[in-house]
This record gives C-alpha cells, structure tokens and sequence, in this order.
C-alpha cells in the first residue's frame, strides 16, 4: 500500500525589507526595447519587466533614469518594442553589454535593425513580434525605478506567430516555439503547452 509521504515543507518567510525576486525563479517575457540617442544613434536594452497595460494598445517597462533608455523616451516621446525568437538569444544577451568610456556600445552591431515606420526609432529585423510606441506617460518612484508606458501605434507580426480562428495554438506554439526569461539569469523556449482550464462564463 502506498504510504503518504509525511515530510512537512516549511515555507520560507523572506524579509520585504529587502528585494524579494532574486530569492526564487519566476517567469518573465523577454524583449529588446529601443530608443534613440541624442546624437541619432541607436540603443537596444532588452528588458523583462516588461508587459501589456490593460487590454487596450498600451505597453510599458520598467527601467530607471540611471539609464540611457529611460531619458531616451522621455526626450523623443517614442521607444520600441522587439520580440525575438529563441535563435536570437545570444544577440539579444550581447545587446545587455555595457558601454564603453567613451559610450560606444559595439556589441549593438549584432543586432541587425530595421527602421520604424510610425516613429522615430528601429526594430530588430526578425524578431516575430515588433511594437512602435508613441510615449504615453513615465511613472516614477518605484524605489530607483520607473514604469514607462506607451501607445501602440503601429504593430507587425511575423505569420508564422499569427493565431487563426481555425488554428491549433498547441501546435503553433510546438513548431514557433517562444522565448522566456526566467529570472534571475536563465531562460527557457516554450514549446510544450496546455489549454488554460477557464471556468465556464469566464470574462475579462
């Protein structure tokens, strides 16, 4: 006969008077949100508190004005938003390298890049999802962080990632499998998927 097991797992209290989220892993989306630079260069950050705000064509991130990205925003009213797939993950890594002294950031260079259309800025040729932002407001105070939100105005979307009416998501998901940010420091490419059990009458 089987026996129960009787081992209790203890929860761990954490102490909210220091950062909780580097104690355990938790799943975030993964993606490279650029900007331009008062000079008209280019900058590429990827981020992962990043995400939908609400289910209107709004989108932000979080960031902090210790960063490029951050005063970028703000002085050009504009970012963008990237989605890459699981095969540009080690481009999209070399897009977190730091500057040089001097503010060069070479590693930009293997990140090819195609110009937005609705605002001032460029996307990463190939991602499979690619957001053109019109900045809607940066709310700030978040200890030494802030939320830059931004309207969508303008979205393309690879076809292989498009989801029909008359489609298989499980199967699209298997063979256009996702990409993931586990944090801290891991990743993971979403292939194997379940129908999320709604309960019947269920609404946004």
């Amino acid at each position: 006969m089987h026996q129960a097991d009787q081992s209790v797992v203890q929860p761990v209290e954490l102490d909210p008077g220091q950062p909780i989220w580097e104690q355990f892993y938790w799943v975030a989306p993964l993606v490279l949100v650029g900007t331009l630079e008062a000079d008209g260069g280019h900058d590429l950050a990827p981020k992962h508190m990043a995400l939908p705000m609400g289910w209107e064509n709004y989108y932000g991130f979080v960031c902090t004005p210790r960063h490029g990205t951050y005063h970028n925003a703000r002085r050009t009213g504009a970012f963008t938003v990237s989605f890459p797939w699981p095969d540009q993950i080690l481009q999209t890594s070399l897009a977190a390298a730091p500057r040089f002294e001097a503010g060069e950031k070479p590693s930009l260079g293997a990140l090819p890049v195609t110009p937005a259309k609705a605002v001032d800025g460029v996307l990463v040729e190939g991602a499979y999802l690619q957001l053109e932002c019109r900045l809607h407001r940066i709310y700030d105070d978040f200890g030494v962080n802030s939320l830059v939100t931004g309207e969508v105005v303008r979205a393309v979307l690879d076809a292989r990632a498009e989801r029909l009416a008359d489609g298989d998501d499980a199967q699209l998901l298997y063979r256009n499998p996702l990409l993931a940010y586990l944090h801290p420091g891991r990743f993971a490419v979403l292939r194997e998927t379940q129908a999320f059990p709604f309960p019947a009458g269920m609404k946004k």
